[in-house]
């Protein structure tokens, strides 16, 4: 690389950040209002969007703070837009998605049912960031979701398991910790690489038929580890490295799925194909 071109480097990813930060600081405010929000029951797709999108939050998130940079990016782009909040334990406000996953996958199609209901949609597309990209794939493969949902998008998702940077290859040398971890936070330790649950998801195949399937990726990922565990295997699948799209993009495994406007520009080329358009830095701005 030219020295010029290394000295720009920083400049452009700090200029990266500046979009990402104040762009969908607006957005944010306006979806708070209950007429320009999302989770608005009244809303009916329209002809250049007929289905509803339901975003799917992570471990440790909730239905509003994983989704205020791109439920408002896409609500303005004339998508009905719905979240959910799954996999709440007893006693843990806004920090859900600690449950079992199998059993979060169940609340996931019940929430399906309901949008469908309200919406008048035949199908849904769904897009969620890391444990929310995973789970709804056993909703697909086992709950009857693949006759429900016509693309699913997962943002850094744990599909595979992770070893958190390597955390996890300790719990061997803490006797008892495992089963602690299952006890307390059964979708932690079901996305540990290797665990049953994981297991059973990924037997006989990644993908399921009639999905379309997008895996949005960062190189800079310390949470799902190593990141390239995240891409899926089959027909219909189409695997992306947010770095292959915007060099100088340093989002990790929070940002990608939260700031990150590259991210989005993908999110909305994957739920809308026909109309898509290349992703570059230069989506940040848009």
């Amino acid at each position: 690389m030219l020295p010029w071109k290394r000295a720009l480097r920083p400049l452009a990813a700090l200029l990266l950040t500046a979009a990402a930060v104040t762009v969908p600081a607006t957005a944010a405010e306006a979806a708070g209002a209950p007429s320009s929000g999302w989770n608005d029951y009244s809303c009916k797709p329209s002809a250049a969007h007929p289905r509803p999108v339901v975003l799917v939050h992570g471990t440790l998130g909730n239905s509003v703070d994983n989704w205020l940079g791109l439920a408002p990016y896409l609500k303005v782009r004339g998508y009905c837009v719905f979240s959910l909040d799954y996999g709440r334990l007893e006693g843990v406000p806004f920090f859900h998605g600690l449950g079992p996953v199998e059993k979060s996958a169940g609340e996931l199609k019940d929430f399906v049912d309901k949008v469908l209901a309200a919406t008048g949609a035949a199908e849904t597309d769904v897009v969620g960031h890391s444990q929310g990209g995973m789970m709804p794939r056993y909703y697909l493969k086992f709950l009857g979701g693949a006759a429900k949902v016509n693309a699913l998008v997962g943002i850094a998702p744990s599909n595979h398991g992770t070893t958190l940077s390597g955390f996890t290859h300790l719990l061997p040398y803490f006797p008892g910790a495992a089963d602690l971890l299952a006890k307390n936070t059964p979708a932690l330790a079901d996305q540990v690489i290797g665990s049953a649950f994981l297991t059973k998801l990924n037997a006989g195949g990644d993908t399921v038929p009639g999905v379309r399937y997008t895996v949005i990726a960062t190189r800079y990922d310390e949470v799902v580890t190593p990141w390239r565990s995240q891409y899926l295997t089959g027909p219909d699948v189409r695997n992306v490295l947010l770095q292959d799209l915007c060099p100088v993009d340093l989002s990790e495994h929070l940002a990608i799925a939260l700031l990150d406007r590259v991210a989005f520009h993908e999110v909305a080329n994957a739920l809308d194909p026909a109309r898509a358009r290349p992703t570059t830095c230069a989506s940040a701005f848009e």
